[in-house]
């Protein structure tokens, strides 16, 4: 991947950026349409949800640190996370598996992808991501899990069979309750070691 397309991504990673400014007026938004009943993914449709610039670059240094190719996403949203991903597979020559569950958001971020001129990199799965990841048979080097916390747990049991020596998990939001019980019950497995980072919301699982 040549320096023009690097600073391509970028650029559209940038202004992404800039359209989520608001996310904290329609995240309250979103939460008062669920005063009384359960919080629904609907209604945080308009909201970006995306990680940080921090968490992007040390995600994009991560993958060209350890070469990784083959990674699995959880949660699209409008694909700022993705892009940090695709900075580091275009130069291991990986690709990326990304699901969404809103087709609304999948197609914006197709959109974002293409803008970017990445989109020959991702794979977007629309739906729920029990069902789109169903049956994958193919080597998970990074997972990142970045949509709705009560799935982690079944989304890395349902995986975990791709794992191998050199897979890292990434999870965000590691802070929240049901990431909490995640990490916990992994916990118990001596088989994975557990790195906290970003005074806890982020988590890093590795391969004892």
């Amino acid at each position: 991947m040549t320096n023009t397309q690097q600073q391509k991504i970028k650029a559209t990673i940038n202004e992404l950026y800039s359209d989520s400014k608001f996310d904290g007026v329609k995240m309250m938004k979103g939460a008062a349409k669920s005063m009384f009943r359960p919080i629904q993914p609907k209604d945080f449709e308009d909201v970006y949800l995306s990680i940080s610039s921090h968490q992007g670059e040390h995600l994009r240094e991560l993958i060209i640190a350890k070469g990784i190719k083959h990674v699995v996403e959880f949660g699209t949203s409008f694909g700022i996370s993705t892009l940090y991903l695709a900075q580091g597979v275009g130069v291991t020559g990986g690709h990326i598996i990304t699901t969404e569950l809103l087709a609304s958001k999948a197609k914006k971020a197709a959109e974002n992808f293409k803008k970017a001129g990445v989109q020959d990199l991702i794979e977007i799965r629309t739906g729920d991501a029990m069902e789109t990841l169903k049956n994958h048979n193919q080597p998970v080097d990074l997972l990142l899990l970045d949509g709705w916390k009560d799935l982690y747990l079944p989304l890395f049991r349902m995986l975990e069979p791709n794992f191998h020596s050199q897979t890292v998990v990434y999870v965000d939001n590691a802070n929240m309750a049901d990431s909490q019980v995640f990490l916990n019950t992994i916990k118990l497995n001596g088989s994975y070691e557990i790195q906290k980072m970003y005074n806890g919301s982020v988590a890093l699982i590795t391969v004892n």
